[in-house]
């Protein structure tokens, strides 16, 4: 059972990475181009940031393109859409309707420190620069 599990741990973490991006897209949309949902906000303001984060956020993490840094400022960013926009109204997230926030600061934050998985750009792209050597499942060269 574990074999199961040591082949199959990184390739969830790229789903992992890919949803949540996939996730993150229809907000930045929402705010930029009022699909699916009409909440558009001006580009120079706190939602323009917010929207530039998951627009271009999401689609790096759904490539898998500077993983990492996409990842953290993701994370922040929800951290921070959580205390501003939630904590406000009542602590807790079952009361005042920030539990996504939550959810995708600590997944963001996981994909932080596992990294992009196997199935990404960044992950080619070390596979590229390790000039014959093997990158494993755990994006490590060897």
């Amino acid at each position: 059972m574990e074999s199961f599990f040591q082949t199959w741990r990184p390739r969830v973490l790229s789903v992992l990475r890919i949803l949540t991006g996939l996730l993150l897209i229809p907000h930045g949309t929402a705010k930029f181009f009022g699909w699916p949902a009409d909440m558009s906000s001006p580009l120079v303001s706190l939602m323009g940031l917010a929207g530039i984060i998951e627009l271009v956020g999401g689609l790096l993490l759904v490539i898998g393109l500077f993983t990492r840094p996409t990842a953290f400022i993701v994370s922040g960013f929800m951290a921070a859409a959580y205390f501003m926009a939630h904590a406000p109204q009542n602590f807790q997230p079952i009361l005042n309707g920030g539990e996504l926030a939550v959810l995708w600061c600590f997944a963001a934050l996981y994909i932080w420190v596992a990294g992009p998985g196997p199935w990404s750009v960044d992950a080619a792209l070390a596979s590229r620069g390790s000039h014959g050597r093997a990158v494993h499942s755990n994006g490590r060269l060897g």
